[in-house]
């Protein structure tokens, strides 16, 4: 499965490398280019066979996976829970207020510090995590304005935006075709509004359930308000737990 998946990566970043963005946007990054190796690591260790829940993203922080290139990839968790730290290469037209430092980026990624933080209190072993879950993102690039500023996927104009989406909702796809997943789950509503549209183009068939939790941005004052616990509601009320 880790093989399939790398193969799929390898397309996503061949379909995504020749699109161009338009101001606001300056500058774009790729972590599945740059940051392969983490990323290739994920995948041999975690993505290993069936899985019970994926729980899917939209795409990197600037602190998390477009430092490690892994989906949410908070440092600590990374290194420490996950034990994947490598050396990281420097993308091409790097903006000068967002250097990649890769394992040694001293931000905290605050999403992925409250996502995984959630997953390692309850799974101290990362394997037993990963024995019924995986956490992807529906797109690896990363956007930036001139003065540095994050640009999500969802304020792109549609005729930029849907290249994009054509080729991850593609990639999801191979992801839920080989995991096989019972539960679905959105990590905000961007992404389970994507699942929805992936299952509808690629797996009309699909049985399983698609939900989503509430995003751990620390933009979302509901996020700041107890994330944990708000998220573990959500998903005990959708059966996942």
């Amino acid at each position: 499965m880790s093989e399939k998946l790398q193969k799929a990566a390898k397309r996503l970043i061949k379909e995504l490398s020749g699109l161009s963005f338009s101001p606001p946007v300056t500058h774009t990054y790729n972590p599945l280019v740059y940051a392969w190796e983490p990323h290739q690591i994920y995948l041999e260790k975690f993505a290993t066979g069936k899985k019970r829940v994926l729980f899917l993203g939209m795409n990197p922080g600037p602190w998390g996976m477009a430092q490690t290139g892994v989906p949410f990839g908070e440092i600590s968790a990374v290194a420490d829970w996950m034990g994947i730290s490598t050396l990281v290469a420097a993308p091409e037209n790097e903006h000068p207020k967002r250097p990649i430092q890769g394992f040694g980026c001293p931000r905290s990624e605050v999403s992925g510090k409250r996502l995984w933080g959630l997953f390692s209190d309850l799974y101290p072993d990362p394997n037993d995590f990963f024995t019924e879950h995986y956490v992807t993102n529906f797109c690896p690039l990363v956007w930036m304005g001139e003065t540095g500023r994050n640009i999500t996927p969802d304020k792109l104009p549609r005729a930029e935006s849907e290249p994009v989406d054509v080729a991850c909702r593609w990639h999801l796809a191979q992801i839920i075709k080989e995991m096989s997943p019972e539960f679905l789950i959105g990590v905000g509503a961007f992404a389970e509004k994507q699942l929805k549209a992936t299952i509808e183009e690629h797996m009309p068939a699909y049985k399983g359930k698609i939900g989503k939790i509430l995003h751990p941005s620390p933009a979302s004052p509901a996020a700041n308000r107890g994330w944990a616990e708000a998220a573990t509601k959500q998903l005990k009320e959708q059966g996942v737990w």
